[in-house]
């Protein structure tokens, strides 16, 4: 009521601003960002679903020369498979190769395995758009406060991220009818 009595005040008194004192008070709130976070914003996740005794890989990356060159992996990471874009990607096109514990963004940016949602969203960035918002993948929290969110990685294997087929189950049985 006060706001009102103050808006017409002052349309009363200086017309040309009546308009923009409006605007301030009854404009929606700036809505969310939708793009990756900025450097000083920080997302609480997880800790990574690393395989256990492999992380961190500089215990073995540290003192093996740094091989750039495409190729099958034999001697160690044998059992994974990249059907992740393999045509046109490879392991050191996510994974830093001066530092193993580390990922790397297209700039060349390092970004710890906390922050690989920035990494994924390079390329899906619709998807980080929706995770952020909630609207993919698992957010945890209050509505309009504090949130928890889970890594892309804690439900996609970033070396295959598709889903498998799932077979779908039969109905199930309507109950009978009441008598």
């Amino acid at each position: 009521m006060r706001l009102c009595v103050m808006t017409l005040a002052l349309a009363l008194v200086a017309p040309a601003a009546a308009p923009v004192a409006l605007a301030q008070h009854f404009s929606p709130a700036p809505l969310p960002r939708a793009g990756p976070p900025r450097a000083e914003e920080r997302v609480e996740v997880p800790p990574p679903p690393f395989t256990d005794g492999i992380f961190p890989c500089t215990s073995c990356h540290a003192t093996l020369k740094v091989n750039r060159v495409r190729r099958p992996l034999a001697d160690m990471h044998g059992d994974i498979v990249l059907a992740h874009d393999e045509q046109h990607r490879w392991c050191l096109d996510c994974h830093d190769p001066d530092n193993r514990d580390w990922l790397h963004l297209a700039s060349g940016e390092k970004v710890p395995f906390e922050q690989s949602y920035l990494l994924c969203g390079q390329c899906h960035g619709e998807k980080l758009r929706d995770w952020r918002a909630g609207v993919h993948g698992r957010r945890t929290g209050e509505w309009n406060g504090h949130k928890g969110y889970l890594l892309c990685a804690h439900c996609h294997n970033p070396h295959q991220p598709r889903f498998r087929a799932v077979t779908p189950k039969p109905a199930p049985a309507r109950p009978s009818a009441a008598k």
